[in-house]
């Protein structure tokens, strides 16, 4: 097999975290490998593995290595991997996913034909526990201003996307706060100030069931949700439209967050977000005007869905 080349000047950076995935790294790096497109570069940001992915690094010597001793989380290690990377594409590919050989190319191919584009990511594939499922009607994809599309849940997958580095620079780095839905907050980031585009290709495959994955490790995913939204309703660029959107999704996760914790005796839980409901209701009812004075603590929501 044919050594990926190490270009001084590549195209697009691969940046890849991996922290104690030596037994699905190697398959990933090897999906890589196999590129029809060649002019890039692959950088694994080992996020202090105490397992064999060393040593599994040391058969791929075309791969920038960045290792720390100590497990910092996948939004340090994707951004440390953003601040080496020379490419002005950049691309995410999660340990545990693998591209199908034409991936870049087409995606390439897609941003030099439409210069005007900041990102671009594909349909996928899912294998769940070693079978392929197929994904719900609420993972459908869109193209364009999909902001709103992105409010619910995270559609875009991280090992999908390719994306201009200056758009990258702009929006900012993954949020070391969130232990989880990193991903969803850099999305709505991305969406709320520019369109994406959807190439309607399955050109990764995604595998799902493992016990180390994020979405098993945490319980409620839209505690983070929260917060991400309401980190962005605190920046400047939402436009009226988007902000009415963000509050009516916040009001419907925080309710239901509400009443989940009320169900299960968790009182101190169930109030913060019943609250936060009620506040997020009068923000929209207000056209906004009470946003800097009402508004929740994001980190107090945060801390809440760390400990659970």
């Amino acid at each position: 097999m044919e050594i990926i080349p190490k270009p001084e000047n590549p195209a697009i950076s691969v940046i890849i975290p991996a922290f104690n995935r030596a037994w699905c790294l190697e398959s990933a790096l090897q999906s890589v490998r196999d590129q029809t497109f060649r002019n890039f570069e692959v950088i694994v940001v080992d996020d202090g593995s105490t397992d064999d992915t060393p040593t599994l690094l040391g058969q791929f010597p075309e791969v920038r290595v960045h290792r720390w001793e100590d497990n910092r989380g996948v939004s340090a290690a994707r951004n440390q991997g953003v601040q080496m990377a020379r490419g002005q594409l950049i691309s995410f590919l999660d340990s545990d996913d693998r591209w199908t050989e034409n991936k870049l190319q087409v995606q390439a191919d897609w941003m030099q034909a439409h210069p005007e584009c900041p990102a671009c990511y594909t349909d996928e594939i899912w294998i769940r526990n070693g079978v392929r499922v197929n994904p719900k009607n609420k993972h459908r994809k869109y193209s364009g201003n999909i902001f709103r599309h992105c409010l619910p849940l995270c559609i875009i997958s991280p090992s999908s996307i390719l994306m201009r580095a200056s758009v990258l620079k702009t929006i900012g780095e993954f949020d070391t706060d969130l232990a989880a839905c990193e991903d969803y907050d850099l999305w709505l980031r991305l969406t709320s100030r520019y369109a994406v585009d959807f190439i309607p290709e399955k050109l990764i495959i995604k595998t799902g069931g493992h016990a180390d994955q994020l979405s098993q490790k945490f319980r409620g995913m839209d505690r983070f949700r929260v917060y991400a939204m309401e980190k962005i309703l605190k920046q400047a660029v939402l436009s009226s439209e988007q902000r009415a959107w963000v509050l009516e999704s916040l009001i419907e996760k925080c309710s239901i967050l509400y009443m989940g914790y009320r169900n299960r005796g968790k009182q101190e839980e169930a109030r913060i977000y019943e609250q936060a409901a009620e506040q997020y209701r009068r923000i929209l009812e207000s056209n906004g005007i009470e946003l800097s004075t009402t508004q929740p603590f994001e980190k107090e929501m945060l801390l809440h869905a760390l400990e659970d």
